[in-house]
């Protein structure tokens, strides 16, 4: 199954914006799936391309195996693109507008990729449980952490990590940067942005050090992974998370993949890039708001607006 858009003008002002990891809950998708023939075909979809009852899961849990990285990635994936599609079916063109950017946190450049018919669902799904895996067998053989630090400018967290060993693994806006690495590594970093006046400089709850080098084991399998695969030029420009610039071609979305498990998500820069390129409408299309909360606050006058479960599609456009 391919997702489809019609042709954008350059200017329309909306970007459709999709969740990375960590907004994973037990029972996300089951409204849809219950409400919309559409939402239903995409997780039977899902768990056909994987061979597995991931849907059973991800209403009836357990928390714990759905929190894992192979799980919590194609879940998430699972719960957008069903999103996606209860939305083309419900609300048709006429009330969401077609996206004249698509752009995804991390895991989400996945679910933007698919969109923008890069990959099919089956496709995008198995590379998903793929990159999953790998990065679940990275955390186990490297050991790692990350960390958020709020409060300090990114010229001052990159000196940091260099002092530390560490590195900025997420820019999630101007003054919210999370950074990776080994773990006293990391404690020392956290200690060196606490000194230097950061508001807040906390471990997050993660299975590893995301986006940096400790990921290099993941790179290698992931790369044999997307070559397996036919990737198609997006009908929609993606916004790239390690350039903050919009892949057009096909060849440039399969290299963005595998330089992005590696390296810095620049969601910061990707959002100001939508900004001025004339974005005043963000629509968050799958579990959660986080992505809608720092668009917010980078931007308080724009619209946001999300779509997520069945209760967000019938208030959609009328709040």
């Amino acid at each position: 199954m391919t997702l489809h858009f019609k042709p954008v003008a350059r200017g329309n002002g909306t970007a459709y914006l999709f969740p990375g990891q960590g907004t994973q809950t037990v029972g996300m998708g089951e409204e849809l799936y219950d409400n919309s023939k559409a939402a239903r075909s995409v997780f039977h979809e899902v768990d056909k391309a994987l061979e597995r009852p991931l849907s059973k899961m991800l209403f009836e849990g357990p928390a714990d195996e759905l929190k894992e990285t192979e799980n919590a990635q194609p879940a998430i994936l699972a719960v957008s693109l069903a999103s996606v599609k209860a939305m083309q079916d419900h609300l048709g063109p006429d009330t969401v507008p077609s996206p004249q950017f698509v752009a995804g946190h991390s895991l989400g450049e996945y679910t933007a990729l698919a969109v923008a018919g890069v990959l099919d669902i089956a496709e995008t799904a198995w590379l998903v449980q793929e990159r999953g895996r790998l990065m679940q067998e990275a955390c186990q053989s490297q050991v790692g952490a990350m960390a958020a630090v709020i409060g300090l400018d990114q010229m001052t967290l990159e000196q940091i990590c260099r002092e530390a060993g560490t590195v900025i693994s997420t820019v999630n806006t101007p003054d919210q940067i999370v950074i990776s690495g080994d773990r006293r590594s990391l404690a020392n970093a956290l200690d060196m942005a606490t000194a230097r006046g950061a508001r807040k400089a906390m471990p997050l709850r993660v299975a590893g050090a995301f986006h940096s080098p400790l990921m290099e084991p993941a790179q290698a399998g992931l790369i044999d992974a997307v070559e397996a695969l036919t990737f198609k030029d997006p009908s929609v420009p993606i916004i790239a998370n390690c350039t903050a610039r919009p892949l057009t071609k096909g060849s440039a979305v399969k290299n963005e993949l595998i330089a992005g498990i590696c390296n810095c998500v620049n969601w910061s820069q990707s959002v100001t890039y939508m900004l001025k390129s004339g974005v005043d409408h963000f629509i968050e299309i799958g579990p959660g708001r986080v992505l809608s909360g720092m668009v917010k606050r980078m931007d308080s006058e724009v619209r946001v607006e999300n779509i997520g479960d069945w209760d967000s599609l019938l208030t959609f456009n009328r709040n």
